[in-house]
């Protein structure tokens, strides 16, 4: 009988592809989360925006549900909680812009105002840009990653489908 190595049945008798997929995504999940956050950081000095890092993030978190499935992927923390990412996020872009209507100003109006210098924290300005563009970030995020969740509990209800084809016990998977 071949040695499995140390890893469970189910995981050497799937095909070399749907290992190396697992493995990339694996690999892939955290790494893609650091770049979203990248680009909504450097997106005030140059091209990058909250919209852009939500639909990043929310790639990586579709690759997990591409490489193992609805049943694996409802673990995640983003997933589980996509709908309260996505009211965060409205809740905070929609503070942020109407924030200024109270001091007699237009919506949106920014804080510091043109001309005067930003307080900094390290490389990154502490402005009111920066969490209206945060607020994005979280409500592409959450809205992104609950749509997927959405069509894969739906297709998961209809096809009794569970995660990736798995091979029968007796032979190779589909």
């Amino acid at each position: 009988m071949p040695s499995s190595g140390g890893r469970p049945p189910e995981e050497t008798s799937q095909p070399a592809a749907r290992v190396v997929t697992r493995a990339i995504a694996r690999l892939l999940y955290l790494p893609t989360l650091l770049v979203a956050a990248a680009i909504l950081v450097k997106g005030f000095v140059e091209t990058g925006d909250g919209f852009s890092a939500g639909v990043v993030g929310a790639l990586g978190v579709l690759l997990r549900y591409l490489a193992f499935g609805h049943e694996e992927a409802k673990r995640l923390l983003p997933v589980r909680y996509a709908t309260a990412v996505a009211f965060a996020g409205l809740l905070v872009a929609l503070s942020v812009a109407a924030a200024p209507l109270f001091f007699g100003e237009a919506v949106l109006t920014h804080r510091p105002p043109p001309g005067t210098e930003p307080v900094h924290l390290g490389t990154l300005e502490l402005m009111t840009a920066v969490l209206f563009d945060f607020g994005v970030f979280l409500l592409v995020f959450g809205f992104a990653v609950g749509v997927v969740s959405f069509f894969a509990r739906a297709i998961a209800r209809e096809e009794g489908y569970a995660g990736p084809a798995r091979p029968s016990p007796g032979g190779e998977g589909r």
